[in-house]
């Protein structure tokens, strides 16, 4: 999960499409500049689209197209607006802030049994 600057809220990285974008050229595009990953189109699983209050936003909510991505890089770098990442697990929720999209619906879906990241 990413912290972007100026925030205290972490949350899967990714953005908003540019004008005629496909969500998966999104979200490749989006890991490519906020964490130097370069994945192709075959690196990618659709999720699902999921809507959720908005974490730095009071008073808006935030609709996400979410996807699974594989292979994970061994090594992520923070880049354009990320501050900080980390891995997190279910014993983080109590103590890390967590974007409700994420606590809501992203971290159950990962952690369910059958996901290939429940054990972690």
């Amino acid at each position: 999960m990413v912290r972007k600057h100026g925030t205290g809220t972490f949350m899967q990285p990714g953005g908003k499409p540019e004008p005629g974008e496909r969500p998966v050229d999104t979200i490749r595009r989006e890991l490519a500049e906020e964490l130097e990953l370069d994945l192709s189109e075959d690196d990618v699983e659709y999720l699902g689209a999921f809507e959720s209050a908005a974490a730095n936003e009071p008073g808006h909510r935030v609709r996400a197209d979410a996807f699974r991505v594989r292979p994970v890089a061994p090594a992520v770098e923070c880049a354009a607006e990320i501050a900080e990442l980390r891995w997190i697990g279910p014993a983080d929720l109590d103590i890390v802030p967590i974007a409700p999209l994420s606590t809501e619906f992203l971290l159950p879906l990962a952690w369910a049994p059958g996901s290939p990241h429940a054990a972690e």
